[in-house]
């Protein structure tokens, strides 16, 4: 194989406190099982946990890759990613550090005792005010979407590390931007129409590389939400901007997701498995002979009995009112836990649903879950040098309501 240079490691996070941040060509390929294995990634760096079901990043390393890929190292040290790998405490190169260890007893950052906390009890949780019953869901496929990419050939190993390697570059700033969005009250950062509730970056099959992400936007009309869009440093870097700074992003594929609201569907993302996604659009005559409305039933079905699933819902078109007749159901998106790939596939050909031929296309993801509200950092035990608190504790110097109590609405 032909191995590229090592990439240092991206600077730390750049603290300033800006906003800045053809036809649409997206398809889906069919999905097909991979004879490979997924290979076994190996912890050397582990970083901060952002949620208790998440697990760890693993370090940079080379990799074996196949041959129309290039191998290439990237430094991914962000506090607010973890990648669901296939981490396990006993497969730790850490002990439990003996006598050395630092005091075990003793108090993480913000931490107090529980009796001296006053319990409130709030219920319900206090809704975002741009949670008025449209959620969005927009897919970025860097190659899909962007000139600099998609007009290069296919099988060039080197345009598929320099997608990553750009993408990761923006990941902070991504974050950032969310974060931004997110954090606001009756006095600062009034402005912002639209809520990024989950940004989920979409992994290559063999895991190596990263492809692009999928975002769910809460937001009162379709306009707030493109221009939300708008401002996302990685959008803008895949479609570039005009000469007055401006991005359109009509390219970017855009629907409404309505979620099923059922108990039985909100597993923890990482519980009995990693995190899948598939993104499954029907056949276009699937609405004129009803299948859909026919095997639903059945497909729900299926989904409350595995125990796996994390969220499911219909994708329907993106009109600018939620009740349109026009927003007629078009695919289903759906993240499950699931052990492997070969057993992710193999649970999404089981669903009824594709048993019946409902579905045109079906693409199968593992994803990282990138912490955009910034409500699940914590103290790196591991590495305490590591300023894990750095972007939280900059935006609070801006003025951004950073506290919990200060935004109630994301500590569902």
């Amino acid at each position: 194989h032909h191995h590229r240079r090592s990439r240092s490691p991206h600077p730390l996070l750049h603290l300033s406190n800006s906003n800045s941040t053809s036809r649409q060509s997206f398809t889906t390929a069919k999905m097909t099982r991979t004879n490979r294995a997924m290979p076994r990634l190996s912890l050397s760096l582990v970083i901060s946990i952002i949620s208790a079901t998440q697990a760890f990043i693993p370090a940079p390393r080379q990799h074996t890759l196949t041959p129309c890929v290039t191998s290439s190292s990237t430094c991914q040290r962000m506090s607010f990613m973890a990648d669901s790998s296939d981490y396990k405490p006993e497969k730790s190169d850490y002990g439990d550090g003996g006598e050395d260890a630092a005091n075990p007893d003793a108090p993480l950052r913000g931490e107090v005792e529980m009796a001296d906390v006053p319990v409130t009890e709030e219920i319900p949780v206090p809704m975002s005010r741009n949670n008025v019953g449209n959620r969005f869901l927009a897919l970025v496929f860097d190659k899909s979407i962007s000139d600099k990419y998609s007009e290069k050939a296919d099988d060039d190993g080197d345009v598929l590390w320099e997608m990553h390697d750009d993408r990761i570059a923006l990941t902070e700033d991504h974050v950032m931007w969310a974060r931004k969005q997110n954090l606001y009250n009756e006095t600062f950062n009034t402005g912002s129409a639209a809520d990024v509730l989950w940004s989920n970056q979409l992994l290559s099959s063999d895991l190596q590389r990263t492809v692009g992400h999928a975002m769910c936007i809460d937001s009162p009309t379709i306009h707030n939400c493109r221009e939300a869009l708008s401002r996302d440093p990685i959008i803008r870097s895949l479609l570039g901007v005009d000469s007055d700074g401006e991005c359109d992003v009509s390219s970017i594929p855009l629907y409404r997701w309505r979620q099923i609201r059922d108990h039985t569907l909100r597993r923890d993302d990482g519980r009995d498995g990693l995190p899948q996604m598939v993104l499954a659009f029907d056949r276009p005559e699937a609405k004129s002979d009803g299948l859909r409305e026919e095997i639903f039933n059945d497909h729900l079905e299926y989904l409350i009995r595995s125990e796996r699933v994390i969220s499911a819902g219909p994708l329907h078109v993106a009109t600018e009112e939620k009740t349109d007749s026009k927003s007629v159901a078009v695919g289903t998106l759906m993240f499950f836990n699931a052990p492997n790939r070969d057993n992710a596939v193999e649970f999404v050909e089981n669903d009824p649903a594709s048993k019946a031929g409902l579905y045109e296309t079906i693409t199968v993801h593992r994803y990282n879950n990138l912490d955009v509200t910034g409500k699940f950092v914590s103290e790196n035990l591991y590495f305490p040098e590591q300023n894990t608190y750095q972007m939280k504790d900059a935006m609070g110097h801006w003025g951004y309501p950073v506290d919990d109590l200060q935004t109630k609405w994301l500590n569902q």
